[in-house]
């Protein structure tokens, strides 16, 4: 016997959506073509060069249609999204144009299998997106500025790609520790990059950056090595939810790779300020011992707090007297963590390793806090939209909220 039902309106979405992306390249240069012909005013709000733009919008897409059937983790992901956009002058008209050129494309690249159902489907799905992304922007607008001119006070180049800067706000800068901010630079206009505030709140408002420049990285080399002293960068706000807990636990366990150690310091910091844990152990893992760029401060925190063990981790140099290995077979090694507060930030495979390896040794879910590549804050209209956010969110680029 056939079945003659009709697919649901999510499979219909879902379907047509994995038609047109079969399309690559031509389906977003279409878009892109579309929507700088028809509204040539919108062309400012991206930048410059759109090489590494053109195959993000479909992308994320991709991860809305995804969590179309999560609502409450899509409205969490498209507020966070609408409040984003304030830093490059979004207007409500702004996302009426991309609606218009969205359903444009998905009109030519799914041929005969669109049909007007799918066109309201499409329609309705896309107003929603805009409206809860616009409400947010809004809601924003009234009690915190889209961005922050942050004048370089400080520029310090630790190792031959890792440089530590600090930043002088212009007006005052809220954030949580472990949160991060996106960076703008003079030398890449509308290129916006995440990278995790160093420090916890200050009184003097000063923020530190950790910052590796990877292999073509556009704003990470800007900043790295043509960035001085007296130069002025634009800042995004804070954001990001890997943050302590309003009751952390008293035993506390900090594992970092690589520049990962920016979020786990300034959370280091905030403890130590704060809740002054019973036990913190800190775990800094690193390729050769030349890489442990921040070590002298690391040590330094120490002092102050004596309950804090400091642990380097070297894992690609034999001669190493320290500890040695990779990051997720050396933590599960040292000690039983069921009963702490874990924090784990660095390179995703670390990441994701560490937390398998964690969750195998019986650590509950609700202790262990994270940190992706893909993440929130890259999921931009106009700078990197919508890979699909990881769990437990915000992130970096490559091995750190590191730009290109």
């Amino acid at each position: 016997m056939t079945d003659t039902s009709e697919p649901d309106d999510l499979t219909l979405l879902r379907s047509s959506f994995a038609l047109v992306q079969e399309h690559g390249d031509k389906l977003t240069g279409h878009f892109y073509a579309t929507l700088f012909l028809h509204h040539p005013e919108v062309r400012q709000l991206f930048p410059p060069a759109m090489d590494l733009q053109r195959d993000r919008l479909f992308r994320a897409l991709a991860g809305a249609v995804r969590m179309i059937d999560r609502p409450e983790e899509l409205g969490t992901f498209l507020a966070q999204l609408g409040r984003d956009h304030r830093k490059y002058g979004v207007l409500a008209e702004h996302y009426a144009a991309v609606g218009d050129a969205l359903l444009a494309t998905l009109r030519k690249y799914a041929g005969e299998a669109w049909n007007d159902r799918l066109e309201q489907l499409w329609a309705s799905a896309y107003q929603q997106i805009a409206a809860a992304m616009s409400g947010a922007a809004e809601a924003e607008a009234g009690h915190t500025p889209p961005s922050w001119l942050a004048e370089v006070v400080g520029h310090e180049l630790r190792t031959p790609d890792v440089a530590v800067l600090t930043l002088r706000p212009d007006a005052p800068f809220p954030f949580r520790a472990g949160q991060y901010t996106t960076v703008e630079t003079a030398r890449w206009p509308r290129v916006w990059r995440p990278y995790s505030i160093a420090n916890a709140p200050r009184r003097d408002g000063l923020l530190t950056l950790h910052v590796r420049a990877v292999p073509a990285g556009w704003v990470s080399n800007a900043l790295v090595h043509h960035t001085r002293v007296g130069d002025v960068v634009r800042l995004g706000p804070g954001r990001g939810s890997m943050v302590l807990p309003e009751r952390p636990a008293r035993r506390v366990v900090c594992v970092a790779g690589g520049t990962g150690l920016a979020p786990i310091k300034a959370l280091v910091e905030e403890m130590i300020a704060r809740h002054r844990p019973l036990t913190l152990h800190l775990f800094v893992g690193v390729r050769r011992e030349s890489e442990l760029y921040d070590l002298q401060a690391l040590r330094q925190l120490a002092g102050v707090f004596p309950r804090l063990l400091l642990v380097p981790v070297v894992s690609e140099e034999i001669g190493f007297a320290g500890v040695q290995g990779r990051l997720p077979e050396v933590v599960p090694a040292q000690g039983h963590w069921n009963e702490h507060e874990i924090f784990v930030a660095g390179p995703d495979d670390m990441v994701v390793s560490m937390v398998e390896q964690l969750h195998r040794a019986g650590v509950p879910g609700n202790r262990l806090h994270y940190d992706l590549s893909t993440t929130l804050a890259e999921l931009d209209i106009t700078s990197g939209l919508l890979d699909q956010a990881a769990v437990n969110r915000p992130s970096r680029e490559p091995s750190q909220r590191d730009g290109r």
